[in-house]
């Protein structure tokens, strides 16, 4: 995957005399400075292909596989999930998220940082005015007058960027710009995967506490007729005795199930500022409608478009943004070195008023037209042009370590995918089998042909495959989540160059 730069400091100039550039162009030899350019592309090295499989069959016309190999679904991926609470949670909490907030005045300072570049390649206009009063001696050696003296004028200057060098600067300014416009939604995409991982986190911990009330209501009503059997002496008080620890932990663990619902619950708050008995009655809605079984398949294909699935990421885009600046910061640093061509004008009107004559005049000038020749600063120069090149450096290595791990993040997204694929179909025979069997064990136990540790182990192996279904179910969810996050959430370059303008 490459990432073009443009050369940020071509030697040329505007339209000025022959001489003048002959002249430019000897002092920048004598300077001994020349202007380079950073490569005109990085690259990093993405494989070809998605090597971890992906779900589904069909690896053609995307049947099956995340997003139905739709590009645009992505974007509206909450959307997709029929769940209206879902992205009013995410809606909120991405208006109040900490990390969006600093993401949109960073925004704002980049403009304003682009603003004050731009400003500095156009000429720079004061208006001055001055009033004044003194003695003044008249004509004829009759004594002295009071003089009163008045000026208004217009003042101007502009450094003509003959080599750049303000050019450059506006344009690494441009560049930051749009990186901090990506860096904004990909604090929204982290925000959105943080309030849904959380809100399916509260979906399954639902789920668990009502398995967890079935099983505690089980055990109490086998202690129950485990002491009436006791009391009529057809069994051994050990027996009560273990009976009542069983039910005793089956309450214990639903009071630390629902406990742990309640916690998700604060978090969401957090997350949201949602009030919370507002948010409990909206939650308890949305659990009461929401569907079982696996997440709708609602994210995009990336079989055949691994280039394109990670340029969309906000992150990598961003990071190939500061390598395009830092380009830009080379030349200027490289123009700083440079003669510089200054032009400098003004143009006034003023009065003088003595014994009550008054006299006008207009002053004008244009110049002068001034060339500076940087000599010695101690070296100063050359290391601001040090430091760019290193910063260009560290923008290159920081381009192509994301883009790692952006390769590495959908690899792993599409393999967690695939493994709860896989899964899904034996955990849930297993569940079923459990069930079976803590039935039959259940119905021997009530006439005499089984034990109470029989019975209570049957129970434990069907509440821990009760609890593998849901887990792997939010394991699940939890991957799809975590490839949409991989794939940018839905960011376009397109739309973030008109949000730019």
């Amino acid at each position: 995957m490459l990432i073009s730069i443009q050369r940020p400091l071509p030697l040329s100039s505007p339209r000025l005399p022959g001489r003048l550039v002959s002249l430019m162009a000897g002092m920048a030899l004598l300077a001994g400075c020349a202007v380079t350019s950073p490569p005109g592309a990085i690259d990093a090295d993405v494989p070809p292909q998605w090597y971890a499989a992906l779900p589904g069959n069909n690896t053609t016309t995307g049947a099956g596989l995340p997003h139905n190999a739709n590009l645009g679904h992505l974007s509206q991926w909450w959307q997709l999930q029929n769940d209206a609470v879902l992205v009013e949670l995410i809606d909120a909490a991405q208006r109040v998220g900490p990390s969006v907030i600093t993401a949109r005045a960073n925004i704002e300072r980049a403009r304003a940082l682009r603003s004050v570049s731009s400003g500095a390649l156009l000429p720079s206009l004061d208006g001055v005015g001055s009033i004044s009063r003194g003695t003044a001696a008249q004509g004829g050696g009759s004594g002295q007058a009071v003089a009163t003296t008045s000026q208004l004028g217009l003042q101007g200057s502009w450094e003509i960027d003959v080599f750049g060098k303000n050019a450059a600067k506006r344009d690494a300014a441009q560049e930051r710009l749009m990186a901090s416009q990506a860096q904004w939604h990909d604090a929204r995409v982290v925000v959105a995967a943080e309030v849904a991982n959380q809100y399916y986190r509260l979906r399954s911990c639902e789920r668990q506490s009502t398995v967890t009330a079935q099983d505690a209501q089980s055990r109490a009503e086998t202690s129950r007729l485990t002491a009436l059997s006791t009391a009529a002496g057809f069994n051994a008080p050990a027996v009560a005795a273990l009976a009542r620890a069983s039910a005793a932990e089956g309450a214990s663990r639903l009071s630390q199930q629902r406990a742990q619902c309640t916690v998700d619950i604060k978090a969401l708050v957090a997350l949201t500022a949602i009030n919370e008995p507002a948010l409990v009655q909206k939650l308890a809605q949305s659990l009461q409608d929401a569907p079982d079984g696996q997440p709708q398949q609602a994210i995009q294909a990336v079989a055949s478009v691994p280039a394109q699935a990670i340029g969309q990421r906000p992150d990598v885009y961003s990071a190939a943004r500061e390598v395009a600046a830092a380009s830009r910061d080379v030349g200027s640093a490289a123009a700083a070195r440079l003669p510089r061509l200054t032009l400098t004008g003004n143009i006034g009107t003023g009065r003088t008023r003595i014994s009550g004559q008054s006299q006008g005049f207009d002053t004008w000038s244009f110049g002068p037209l001034a060339l500076s020749l940087p000599l010695f600063d101690g070296g100063v120069s050359r290391s601001n042009q040090d430091i760019a090149n290193a910063k260009y450096d560290e923008a290159t290595g920081k381009y192509q370590s994301v883009v790692r791990l952006a390769v590495r993040e959908v690899e792993e997204a599409l393999v967690n995918l695939q493994s709860t694929s896989e899964r899904a179909s034996n955990t849930q025979i297993a569940a079923d089998g459990y069930r079976a069997s803590f039935a039959g064990t259940e119905a021997r136990y009530k006439a005499g042909l089984a034990n109470l540790v029989e019975l209570e182990e049957s129970r434990r192996t069907l509440l821990a495959a009760q609890g593998a279904v849901i887990a792997l179910q939010l394991e699940r969810r939890s991957a799809w989540i975590a490839l949409y996050r991989a794939l940018g959430g839905g960011w376009q370059e397109s739309v973030n160059a008109i949000a730019a303008k």
